[in-house]
């Protein structure tokens, strides 16, 4: 039976789900213990969030979910149903979490963190540091937790931008509007310090954030799986000929470009139409493609 991208989307794990839960509690607690008391930001939708839940009456709980919800959705059919649900998952999650912690558990979150007080250094680097281990095991559970991340995916490319960029301006956006609605540039320079720990701790757990990965997939069923992957991801698959050195064999040397999201159902993908696949996979620093006018 020809292998198809819906036979793969139905695999969801439980294991995942448990993952991602404790992933989404993870992230709402170095976001309401430590950032969002002393009135610092995370990036992205997260940051959004937590701007708006100070000028309006609505929680930090319900803007994550108004706000992520919509552009997940909409990134459905380009990051696939299976990452999307996880997404949504993880982000209920945090929602759930920051709701728990602002609004049920007796901590004190409303003046100062209970950890750190009003030390700002210690707050930014903490509060970056937990929020992105939360990220960062979203994403090797196959999942986001913030719909910017998913948006850059989608539109990077149309704008001729890394992901890493895409993101970069937009939070540079909002840490300017941060400046402007608080009348004062400390917390949103603080804030630039807590987006540097979150990346730099994702960057240690995904091993890369805003670099493109190439996958070089070694395998005995190249068509099968080029046409799984191309499917799937609705892009381009180059084939290489190869030959065992010692069983000299002939084999294909399948060549795809994927961002951070995708490689774990790539790997899935290829595993089950060729459990002996050899791959590789490695940076790619710049990706050039012509576009079509």
């Amino acid at each position: 039976m020809k292998y198809t991208a819906k036979h793969h989307e139905h695999k969801l794990k439980f294991t995942h789900f448990l993952g991602l839960a404790i992933a989404g509690f993870i992230n709402a607690f170095g976001i309401t213990v430590f950032l969002a008391p002393v009135k610092l930001y995370d990036s992205g939708i997260s940051g959004t969030s937590m701007l708006l839940s100070q000028v309006t009456p609505l929680p930090l709980s319900v803007y994550l979910l108004i706000l992520n919800i919509p552009l997940f959705l909409y990134g459905l059919k380009k990051q696939g149903r299976n990452f999307t649900i996880y997404s949504l998952f993880a982000v209920c999650m945090y929602s759930l979490g920051a709701y728990l912690i602002t609004d049920v558990i007796p901590i004190d979150v409303t003046l100062s963190s209970p950890l750190a007080g009003k030390d700002l250094l210690l707050c930014s680097l903490f509060g970056g540091l937990i929020s992105g281990v939360g990220s960062g095991l979203t994403i090797r559970l196959g999942g986001a937790i913030d719909g910017v991340e998913v948006m850059s995916v989608i539109f990077a490319k149309r704008l001729g931008v890394t992901v890493g960029t895409f993101v970069m301006v937009y939070n540079v956006i909002l840490y300017i509007i941060s400046g402007i609605v608080l009348g004062s540039w400390i917390l949103p320079l603080y804030s630039i310090v807590t987006y540097g720990a979150g990346l730099k701790t994702i960057d240690f757990i995904v091993e890369g954030l805003d670099r493109s990965k190439a996958m070089m997939i070694i395998t005995e069923k190249a068509d099968e799986i080029c046409d799984a992957l191309s499917e799937e991801y609705e892009c381009g698959v180059t084939q290489l000929m190869a030959k065992g050195h010692y069983s000299k064999q002939a084999k294909t040397a399948v060549y795809f470009i994927v961002n951070r999201f995708q490689i774990p159902n790539v790997k899935e993908i290829a595993h089950d139409i060729d459990p002996e696949a050899f791959m590789t996979i490695t940076e790619v620093a710049d990706v050039y493609t012509s576009i079509k006018q």
